[in-house]
């Protein structure tokens, strides 16, 4: 185990050093330029087409007859896969170590990271294909085999860059995507409730098997259902809190913005140390919690029913917007307003521990049921997370192996939970911390190098149904594939005419 913790800290330390902060930021601002603040200046059009279609449009909701899921099930099967342990237990763990700070930094992220995810979910439904099971197949190693791979001299380094890709996402499928998560369900299920870690390890093994070796139908079945629930019951009890501490607020979100640009030092520590802490915690636990730049979501995405490149694109948005700037951001209030956060110095009050601090925080208002909600919250989360992973491993391995090495993959997922429940914490997020960098790295550079793909597809999209230009559609970069979406396009706008 030392020698693991060793090679990994090495490679942690050169994945998430300044090169890789900076891609990060480079790909979400570039394409924040490109789009023209699509984010911003767009954001009533995406609210109304992604959480307005919600309730008035049956296309958004309603199950699908043939292989694909709906724009709805799509977003939740990726929210239960975003909204997981990151968002209790990582951000606790960004404010300890990085102070107050981090949350600013974690804003900052999410704002670029919104047209990262857009851009990524963009590229997914223009370059996925069907494989022999007749599902959609969609994501990086796509877009990178297929987009990249396509322009002159780039045919060898789109397909390798496909590969690595795929190989570092199944790995990131036991990390960030079921070990880390089935660890802090089994942590805090001991602490809460006294449940021994091997007996919620065989629990979730047989919750987990029972769903993941049913398919992509099954999971979006599940997750549709879960992620509604768990979001907005973890909301109204982060409400409940700032309610109560409502006079604190100006001064925790004085502490943020201090904090972010080192006016406070960390820990008692020096200042430039605690504006580097405040950077690097608050962006490394941004990008685990929405995923933002690592091209996973965008796998499950692409299995939409959806025929616009941009619509899968803006439920992008909304996820990280939902992810990050609502749920991280209630999360981090309600531990700065606990008194466990010195808001000065950012520094922990004595006796506390970083993954406790969300526990502690509701254990102030609601007493032994609030901790014990935390504990559920984090069952909830974790387990949504496990669910949404696989998919997102399943595709990997389908690109490298074949479709039928899914089902031997599937197996050794759901056993590797029980791995997860009894292994060291923070040695299971240095790893998840890895991988995800490993990921990032090689779809980052295929949202860079088809920007101008992204542009030109939004460009194509606003034109037709904001300025009701009369343009060809692009929807995929196949002829076949763009046919049949051009028919399904034209039926679907005959309903909706319809119905008006």
């Amino acid at each position: 185990m030392q020698l693991i913790e060793s090679i990994n800290g090495l490679i942690n330390g050169w994945v998430w050093g300044p090169p890789m902060l900076i891609l990060m930021g480079v790909a979400g601002v570039l394409m924040t330029l490109l789009t023209g603040v699509f984010q911003l200046r767009h954001i009533g059009h995406w609210m109304k087409k992604t959480v307005g279609g919600i309730v008035g449009n049956r296309d958004v909701t309603a199950h699908t007859k043939d292989k694909s899921i709906s724009q709805f099930q799509s977003l939740c099967t990726a929210l239960a896969a975003t909204v997981g342990t990151g968002n209790i237990v990582g951000v606790a763990g960004a404010i300890a170590s990085g102070g107050p700070g981090a949350v600013f930094w974690m804003w900052v992220i999410a704002f670029f990271g919104m047209m990262t995810n857009y851009s990524e979910n963009v590229l997914g439904i223009y370059y996925r294909r069907k494989n022999a099971a007749g599902e959609w197949s969609g994501g990086a190693m796509y877009y990178l085999r297929d987009g990249l791979g396509s322009k002159p001299g780039c045919k060898a380094i789109g397909t390798v860059l496909a590969v690595l890709f795929s190989v570092f996402c199944f790995l990131a499928s036991f990390g960030i995507g079921n070990m880390t998560q089935v660890n802090s369900i089994a942590s805090n299920m001991r602490s809460a409730f006294g449940v021994p870690t091997w007996i919620t390890g065989i629990g979730v093994l047989i919750a987990v098997g029972a769903v993941v070796l049913g398919g992509l139908k099954r999971i979006a079945a599940v997750t549709e259902k879960i992620v509604p629930f768990m979001v907005i019951l973890y909301i109204a009890g982060s409400v409940v809190i700032l309610a109560t501490h409502f006079t604190m607020l100006p001064a925790i979100f004085v502490s943020i913005f201090k904090g972010a640009f080192g006016m406070q030092a960390v820990g008692g520590g020096i200042v430039g140390f605690g504006l580097k802490q405040a950077v690097v915690m608050g962006m490394k636990r941004g990008v685990f919690s929405n995923e933002a730049g690592l091209g996973s979501s965008v796998m499950v995405h692409s299995n939409s029913n959806v025929e616009e490149p941009v619509q899968q694109g803006m439920w992008g948005i909304f996820e990280v917007f939902a992810d990050t700037i609502i749920v991280c951001t209630l999360t981090a209030v309600s531990i700065l307003a606990s008194g466990d956060i010195d808001l000065a110095t950012g520094q922990l009050a004595a006796g506390v521990e970083s993954s406790g601090l969300a526990s502690a925080a509701f254990g102030a208002m609601f007493g032994r049921p609030g901790e014990m909600f935390i504990a559920v919250a984090i069952l909830l989360f974790a387990f949504s997370t496990v669910l949404g992973w696989s998919h997102y491993g399943s595709k990997a391995c389908e690109y490298l192996l074949g479709l039928k090495a899914t089902w031997v993959y599937k197996v050794v997922f759901t056993a590797a939970t029980f791995g997860g429940a009894v292994m060291g914490q923070n040695l299971a997020w240095d790893i998840a911390d890895t991988l995800n960098g490993l990921m990032a790295i090689p779809n980052l550079i295929g949202v860079l190098a088809l920007s101008g793909t992204v542009a030109a597809i939004t460009k194509n999209y606003l034109e037709r149904n904001l300025q009701g230009k009369q343009v060809k559609p692009m929807l995929s970069a196949f002829a076949d594939v763009q046919a049949e979406q051009e028919q399904s396009l034209a039926s679907r706008s005959g309903r909706e005419t319809a119905g008006k």
